[in-house]
């Protein structure tokens, strides 16, 4: 399992984020191939002291070939143009296998 993490920090208009991501950016990572799972939430909280995110996405695909395959195919690079839609605040992106742990 590979997994694709995405943070956000605080938009100039939040209000505009949620709305805009739910109903228009959402619906276009839906249609990437390959994605097995997707989750996402405005309530990212820190441990201590306030959280330097607004919002966080993560997606799972089978391994890292299929996440670079959805992120250039053609789907994947209109989620990418996106982005500047609604995400004001910046946005930090990164990946990584997934190890299990038994025992």
């Amino acid at each position: 399992m590979h997994k694709l993490v995405v943070l956000y920090p605080e938009p100039a208009d939040p209000d505009h984020f949620r709305d805009y991501y739910v109903n228009h950016h959402l619906p276009l990572v839906a249609l990437m191939p390959g994605l097995l799972g997707w989750h996402y939430s405005f309530d990212v909280a820190a441990m201590r002291g306030q959280s330097p995110y607004f919002a966080v996405f993560q997606a799972e695909f089978a391994d890292a070939a299929a996440l670079a395959a959805a992120r250039s195919s053609p789907e994947g690079q209109q989620v990418a143009a996106d982005v500047a839609n609604y995400a004001t605040g910046g946005v930090v992106v990164i990946d990584y296998p997934v190890r299990d742990v038994t025992g």
